[in-house]
């Protein structure tokens, strides 16, 4: 017994003279020291491609199902800039009605009904008729006198040359002589003047390059039909469809066979057509009234 006292008093005085603690060997129940946070991101600081770095510090690009980009980056562009062609269908919708600026109407063809007046309407000239083939100007392999019986060597209007078109290469439609139907000079239409030409859905930019007979109206060159899908002969070819023809008024380009300044400002003067027509509005700014874009 005394033996057995004496142990205890031993242990005793060794748990006293023990640090505090924890026993190492039993279970981890120390909590570590708390490592400061690292400082969030300055709004000043970029992460990689200029984009804000997420709060936290770590230099992450948003990924996943539950990224979605901003919503000014889904905005549809204001309509009416430059890049955003314009469609064929627009340009119908807004040539339907007619306010009449001929004193009479023209036939389509020698001998054919006199029912198509030349209209006007929002600052642009327009008429609907069928499409025959000008194959005038300059000879080439596909218009000549062997091609085309009613071939003529000179257009009504040069090119930068000086020297006539070439029907070919050149998108042009031809306009009426003037006449007590209509003059066309007396609402702005000159040689060079641009103009949309409408088939179907196909829209192809032209310029005013020859005139024809007073009393017909509805004819284009062997390249403008071809842009359109038309077949270009001169002795087969053409369509007895429907073809929109709509001239912008003093709106002469320098040079009539450069096809691609001519198509640039047909744009330009096509999105104002449709401006001044209402069609082509911009759209509500909330992010709510956002439409999809279009293609």
């Amino acid at each position: 017994m005394r033996y057995t006292t004496s142990l205890s008093l031993v242990a005793a005085s060794a748990a006293l003279l023990a640090p505090a603690g924890p026993d190492p060997a039993g279970p981890v129940t120390a909590v570590r020291p708390r490592v400061p946070a690292a400082p969030a991101a300055s709004e000043h600081e970029a992460a990689p491609g200029g984009a804000p770095a997420p709060r936290g510090g770590a230099l992450r690009r948003p990924s996943g199902p539950a990224f979605r980009e901003p919503a000014r980056s889904r905005e549809r562009p204001a309509l009416g800039r430059r890049g955003e062609r314009v469609a064929a269908a627009e340009l119908l919708a807004e040539t339907r009605h007619c306010t009449p600026l001929s004193h009479g109407r023209y036939r389509s063809d020698a001998g054919g009904r006199a029912d198509i007046p030349v209209c006007g309407r929002h600052g642009a000239v327009f008429w609907k008729a069928d499409m025959d083939i000008d194959c005038d100007g300059r000879p080439g392999r596909h218009c000549n006198r062997r091609t085309d019986p009613h071939f003529a060597r000179s257009t009504a209007f040069q090119g930068a040359d000086g020297h006539r078109l070439d029907a070919e290469k050149v998108p042009y439609i031809v306009v009426p002589e003037p006449s007590r139907i209509w003059n066309h000079r007396a609402d702005g239409i000159r040689g060079g003047s641009v103009a949309a030409v409408i088939h179907g859905d196909r829209l192809e930019y032209a310029v005013v390059g020859d005139t024809g007979p007073r009393d017909i109206i509805g004819e284009a060159s062997y390249a403008a039909a071809k842009g359109l899908g038309i077949r270009p002969d001169p002795r087969g070819g053409g369509t007895d469809g429907d073809v929109t023809y709509v001239v912008f008024p003093d709106s002469a380009v320098t040079s009539l066979d450069d096809h691609e300044a001519a198509a640039e400002r047909g744009e330009e003067l096509a999105r104002r057509f449709l401006r001044k027509a209402g069609a082509r509005r911009a759209p509500a700014t909330a992010p709510s009234a956002i439409a999809p874009h279009r293609r």
